[in-house]
């Protein structure tokens, strides 16, 4: 069933602040294998401008994750989330997130479409920090799978 058009524009409450931690960085970035020293090291991050270390770019998605399922599982938007693939991910930075960092994300839904009897839900996060200025904004593409292919 093809997702609703009127939802396209639909901007949803902030979520809850998500405070970031050093810690938290250093673990993002030994898990996905990047050692720059920015990302661990506050006195490399202050030598290249940084009051304090600062995330991979990728980080954002971990800020984005949970706000979004107030996308995802709006009950009237009706996405069978059972039969969602992510499509693909874009960031745009403001400047990069920092250990110390308080943001909260928005979501608003930027595009609904049918292709090939799959729904595309396009989502945009917008995540700012404490004083309310854009820190990075995050681009989600999702595809809700046709329920026919399964019989093919």
């Amino acid at each position: 069933m093809a997702l609703d058009q009127s939802f396209v524009g639909r901007t949803y409450p902030p979520g809850r602040p998500y405070e970031v931690g050093r810690e938290k960085i250093r673990e993002f970035a030994r898990a996905i294998g990047d050692e720059n020293p920015a990302y661990v090291d506050p006195e490399a991050a202050r030598a290249l401008g940084h009051p304090d270390v600062i995330a991979p770019p990728t980080f954002a998605i971990v800020l984005t994750m949970e706000d979004s399922e107030q996308v995802t599982h709006d009950p009237q938007l009706g996405l069978d989330y059972s039969r969602v693939v992510h499509g693909d991910q874009k960031f745009a930075f403001a400047r990069p997130v920092r250990a110390g960092d308080v943001l909260t994300v928005t979501s608003t839904i930027e595009g609904i479409k049918s292709l090939a009897g799959n729904d595309i839900l396009d989502v945009r996060g917008d995540v700012v920090d404490a004083a309310g200025e854009l820190v990075v904004t995050v681009y989600t593409k999702l595809v809700a799978r046709d329920t026919a292919a399964e019989g093919a």
